[in-house]
């Protein structure tokens, strides 16, 4: 009897503890369809990674945002990159190519890949990117608009624990400190350059 009453008492403590369960990062299946839904502007909110060459970056990052448009073939995409280093804003161009075969994309700038990524199957206003080119892990998170609902951070949060990321990890942007866009020059920044 006080073994069974141990048991039942012990239980739900028991199942209460018990760590969260991880869904596999599912990485979405590129197609003909895919490539045009990545297309326009994208704000990035969020990002972790273990990647020491990226976490000096990613301290520095205030704001960003991004461009897609067609490249020069089927499987590539132009992008423009407006970043907030510390107090300077930046513009870059590369590249995005996108390799159907194996569902990857990779960030080409000054002619050299930057990084590999896979797309999570996500909602289709977010990007969330596996980076995985590294031996570290790596998960970054952008949006059609500068803000996401609370579904959605907390989506990616879980992802980020079940990599092993502790909220201490992650580094976030903010409109407060937001660039002008293309386009946006009523806002222009004198440091912009």
């Amino acid at each position: 009897m006080l073994a069974t009453l141990t048991l039942f008492l012990g239980l739900p403590l028991a199942l209460a503890t018990e760590p969260q369960s991880c869904a596999p990062l599912v990485p979405i299946t590129f197609d003909n369809t895919t490539i045009p839904q990545i297309l326009g502007q994208w704000f990035y909110i969020a990002s972790a990674s273990r990647y020491p060459p990226h976490l000096a970056e990613l301290r520095a990052v205030t704001f960003a945002a991004f461009s897609c448009s067609p490249g020069s073939h089927e499987d590539e995409l132009n992008c423009t990159k407006i970043i907030r280093m510390n107090e300077t804003c930046v513009v870059k161009n590369s590249k995005i190519q996108v390799f159907q075969q194996n569902s990857t994309m990779a960030h080409v700038a000054d002619n050299r890949v930057v990084s590999m990524a896979r797309l999570i199957q996500s909602d289709k206003d977010l990007l969330i990117l596996n980076h995985i080119n590294i031996d570290f892990p790596s998960l970054s998170l952008s949006a059609r608009t500068p803000n996401v609902s609370k579904e959605h951070m907390e989506e990616f949060k879980a992802h980020l624990q079940c990599l092993g990321f502790s909220e201490e990890e992650v580094f976030y942007t903010s409109t407060e400190h937001a660039c002008p866009l293309p386009g946006d020059e009523d806002n222009a920044d004198p440091q912009l350059g």
